[in-house]
């Protein structure tokens, strides 16, 4: 095995990057302001058909503590408060909504150099418990995942999987929604630098006995630019060009087209992110 703990999230985290990560049919811009002093700043505005949706976030760093305060155009406030070390190889995070006086949850994430816990509760009269579990390093993974809703006095989720992991392949098999959907995934780089990759993941429904797949492609062309793809059984094809424009300033155009439902025009998404 290797070195260093995993969470129980990263189990099938490659293939869903490569699959969903800067997929975007809106149009989005994001400023962040990296201060010299330890507050930084961050304005998103996106534009989803006629709707703007926008926020403003500043985040604060002092020793092992870390406070993201983010603020909508609906007034809502969201406060986010990490804190480092609470005790050995543990991390504490305590996040809530103003006005929603239902939202706190309380996170605690412990990593051991072979075990990963993460666990939260919400901190209300009837809370949702969620507890997962992963056990392993970064070449073979093994945990699962459940939640609890104190108020049904039900479980609303169990999840199982275990990965395994080389620098030039990732294969990954998870048994999901309450044990009726099982699906897997294999990410493997052409070549030694790893700047093509190709990935592949499988989902078969125990219920219904459904099958359905995704295949998809990721290519760094040179420093500036990747192109991704994907293409799905359901005859959506959609692709990703992505151009570095600037060190950490980024361009990214989307654009998905459904084959089966040739008389509506293929959806695309532009995204634009500085950061000077």
């Amino acid at each position: 095995m290797g070195n260093g703990p995993a969470p129980f999230s990263d189990i099938g985290k490659r293939a869903k990057d490569l699959l969903t990560k800067d997929y975007n049919y809106d149009h989005k811009f994001v400023l962040s302001v990296p201060g010299s002093t330890p507050m930084g700043l961050t304005a998103t505005g996106l534009k989803k058909g006629q709707i703007f949706l926008g926020d403003i976030s500043a985040q604060y760093k002092s020793g092992r503590t870390i406070v993201d305060v983010k603020v909508d155009t609906y007034s809502n406030v969201s406060t986010k408060v990490t804190v480092h070390e609470v005790m050995p190889s543990t991390k504490a995070v305590l996040s809530f909504d103003v006005p929603d006086h239902k939202s706190g949850k309380l996170d605690v994430q412990y990593l051991h150099p072979r075990v990963a816990i993460d666990s939260s509760i919400g901190l209300n009269p009837s809370p949702v418990l969620n507890l997962a579990a992963a056990v392993g390093g970064s070449d073979i993974l093994l945990g699962g995942e459940v939640g609890f809703d104190t108020a049904s006095a039900s479980f609303t989720k169990y999840t199982a999987g275990i990965s395994f992991n080389k620098p030039d392949l990732s294969a990954a098999l998870m048994l999901t929604d309450k044990g009726q959907t099982l699906k897997a995934s294999y990410v493997h780089s052409v070549n030694t630098s790893n700047t093509s990759q190709v990935v592949a993941e499988m989902t078969h429904r125990l219920n219904t006995l459904e099958n359905s797949f995704t295949i998809g492609s990721s290519h760094v062309v040179d420093r500036y630019n990747t192109v991704k793809t994907r293409f799905s059984d359901n005859g959506k094809l959609a692709m990703v060009c992505q151009r570095e424009w600037r060190p950490k300033s980024l361009i990214t155009f989307s654009a998905e087209y459904d084959a089966k439902r040739s008389e509506v025009g293929p959806k695309w998404g532009l995204a634009l992110a500085l950061k000077p």
